[in-house]
């Protein structure tokens, strides 16, 4: 064999294990898109606006305690109470338990009281289509005078008439009250404006 043909032969064997190397490598570190599926961008989930709670109007009840007005005269003031029927129940039974309970710290600040003793407890309050029976603990109308009892008698009925249409009446301990009070303070009933003009 001549030089030339075994430079030639050489040159050639060099030159096939080369493009044997490059293909082996291209095999190996190429990725063929057809074999495997790109990888798509994770489509973006659609974003609900978080709902805003609905809210509701808000709706009060009228509780009468005491007060002055602007020429230092004592006055039956109304006050608001913030009411929710869901949570609350009836306007009535809302509105009893506000007054019994008394005026808050902010409204006392302001001169606003309630002549209807802290001790008196709610027995009970029976709502039905025709009527509303209100039965207060004796405490109700113990104490205070003649005056005071007046005063804590028109609080429950002005608080009464404000928040129902219905007839109500007062009782006091399972009885009802024809008659209140010591000085016997004659009540007609149901309760009214008139209710106590004997």
């Amino acid at each position: 064999m001549r030089k030339n043909e075994r430079v030639f032969l050489g040159v050639t064997a060099v030159i096939m294990v080369a493009v044997c190397c490059l293909l082996g490598m291209r095999m190996l570190y190429h990725s063929d898109t057809n074999l495997v599926e790109p990888l798509q961008p994770a489509e973006n989930p659609v974003q609900e606006e978080p709902q805003q709670p609905v809210e509701k109007p808000k709706t009060y009840v009228n509780v009468f305690f005491i007060g002055q007005n602007a020429n230092k005269e004592e006055v039956y003031k109304a006050v608001n109470r913030a009411y929710d029927e869901e949570v609350d129940g009836s306007k009535i039974k809302f509105a009893i338990q506000a007054l019994i309970t008394g005026p808050k710290m902010d409204e006392q600040a302001k001169g606003v009281y309630s002549e209807i003793p802290s001790s008196t407890r709610i027995i009970s309050i029976n709502e039905t289509s025709a009527e509303v029976i209100i039965n207060l603990s004796a405490d109700f109308e113990n104490g205070g005078g003649t005056e005071s009892l007046y005063k804590r008698l028109y609080q429950l009925i002005k608080t009464a008439k404000r928040n129902t249409t219905k007839p109500v009446y007062l009782y006091i301990d399972g009885r009802k009250a024809d008659v209140i009070g010591g000085e016997g303070i004659m009540i007609t009933q149901p309760l009214n404006d008139n209710s106590l003009d004997g």
